[in-house]
């Protein structure tokens, strides 16, 4: 049965409504970003309703509403997603945000099929052990030449998913999985359908102000009933999350900032794994810096935790070595300026939808300490979670 009176759609549960939602606004030509922040309830769903917009350079503090998608690779320009409508669910149900007119509840899911997909070929990886390995040999040889101290080599993984895959329950289990992580579902023309949930933050802007990004390195494996207490660390994880924390440092003193609080590190659960964690925070009415967020972005992507140190020329080697397009994973995503606050996230632990197969992707961080076959394993623990939750929908 159908149901055409918006007032009805409010007794309707968020997993009843979303998947029409995002079909009725999709035939009518729009695109979506759908997220939910970490350590809440609530998941927005934003509609652009006018075609996204290319940009070279965002300003988070005089943008206006809406939803930034950015590839990895600097020079490309970030995906704008405009907020023309934007629906807000609580406790499951629809609290914020009106249904068109000519909304109708539709039977059954959101597949796959119903997405866009990225019109120009995306590029996979080689994904065997034995290439990934060699990956990190070399990335190891260049340290020892002294031109990096650290190289994140990346991966990517093609699984193959049904014609009914269901997004919206995808999500959902994200939601379930990652509570303390920034789950997203976005879909366009320009950017194709992504969906993840990321651990890392990279820059916020809350409505007080307050400027945020953290340092996050070092992974291992979390298991239920663990105490997160007695997680020991090895010298290697240590240091490479010393040196994302001394990359932000770093940035702080390229524009002169004395004044910030550090925080950590500590360790925090990320669905199956564990990470060494530090949070810096800045009062930019205090420190008198307004516009340090969208200097911070500028400065802070790609961070050392997802290309390396020195920043160029690990990209170079990267560029050179790595032998694929990571596109938008590595790249950052978030809401900006939505209810006076802007919370962009690293874009990790995502896939993204082909026409019959998925991408999932991975990198490890390499130093001079690094082991090969132990940086594949990391590869292979960080798609884990997302294969598990893939195949069980």
């Amino acid at each position: 049965m159908q149901i055409t009176e918006s007032v009805k759609t409010a007794l309707l549960t968020e997993l009843e409504l979303l998947p029409s939602l995002i079909h009725f606004h999709l035939s009518e030509g729009s695109s979506f970003a759908l997220w939910r922040m970490p350590n809440s309830t609530e998941k927005h769903l934003l509609i652009c309703t006018d075609g996204t917009k290319e940009i070279d350079e965002l300003s988070l503090e005089e943008s206006e509403t809406g939803f930034v998608f950015s590839p990895f690779d600097t020079i490309k320009k970030k995906v704008f997603f405009k907020g023309d409508l934007i629906y807000t669910f609580k406790d499951g149900l629809l609290a914020e945000g009106n249904t068109p007119e000519n909304f109708k509840i539709r039977n059954g899911q959101l597949d796959a099929d119903s997405l866009p997909k990225k019109k120009k070929d995306v590029q996979v990886s080689k994904t065997d052990a034995n290439h990934y390995t060699e990956l990190v040999r070399n990335s190891i040889a260049f340290i020892e030449s002294g031109a990096c101290e650290k190289i994140v080599p990346t991966r990517s993984k093609e699984v193959e998913i049904d014609h009914d895959f269901d997004c919206v329950k995808i999500f959902q289990t994200l939601c379930q999985t990652y509570p303390n992580a920034f789950v997203s579902f976005v879909s366009s023309e320009e950017t194709g359908t992504w969906i993840g949930a990321s651990p890392e933050l990279l820059v916020s802007l809350n409505d007080q102000a307050h400027f945020k990004t953290v340092a996050l390195a070092g992974t291992k494996r979390w298991e239920e009933g663990m105490n997160i207490k007695s997680i020991a660390w090895t010298e290697k994880e240590i240091e490479e999350q010393a040196l994302v924390c001394r990359y932000i440092i770093s940035c702080f003193k390229k524009i002169r900032l004395r004044e910030y609080e550090e925080r950590g590190p500590r360790t925090v659960v990320a669905g199956n794994l564990v990470h060494l964690k530090t949070e810096f925070e800045v009062d930019t009415v205090a420190t008198n810096f307004p516009l340090l967020s969208s200097v911070m972005l500028k400065l802070l992507h790609p961070t050392s935790a997802v290309c390396g140190m020195p920043l160029e020329n690990a990209q170079q080697f990267l560029k050179v070595s790595e032998g694929y397009d990571r596109e938008f994973y590595s790249g950052f995503l978030g809401p900006v300026n939505f209810k006076n606050e802007s919370h962009l996230f690293v874009n990790l632990r995502c896939i993204q939808l082909l026409n019959k197969s998925a991408l999932l992707y991975a990198g490890a961080g390499v130093t001079i300490d690094s082991d090969p076959e132990n940086e594949f394993a990391e590869t292979e623990l960080k798609m884990e979670a997302l294969l598990k939750i893939i195949k069980s929908v």
